[in-house]
């Protein structure tokens, strides 16, 4: 849909060196296609409302990046205790 919509504005931009008034239809095509896509949901390529999607997609990003960070700090902790040690041993 983007893309037809894009094709669209260059065509009517182009008739618009013929006539001025194809650069003025042009212009409200593109105003009307992202006000029609900031009020439907935050854009052409969202499928959810705009602020809850955002929220949503926040929370799941959130979520994973705490499971990440459990399950790897776990199985590493022993080893970065170590690797600090040395560290600590090689400065001091």
């Amino acid at each position: 849909m983007f893309v037809l919509l894009l094709i669209l504005v260059l065509v009517l931009f182009g008739f618009g060196f013929l006539h001025p008034l194809w650069w003025v239809a042009a212009a409200v095509v593109m105003y009307g296609v992202t006000r029609l896509g900031r009020d439907r949901g935050g854009g052409w390529s969202r499928g959810r409302g705009s602020d809850l999607g955002d929220y949503q997609d926040y929370r799941e990003r959130r979520s994973r990046r705490e499971r990440w960070d459990r399950r790897y700090s776990r199985q590493n902790r022993a080893r970065w205790r170590r690797e600090d040690r040395r560290d600590h041993e090689h400065r001091g």
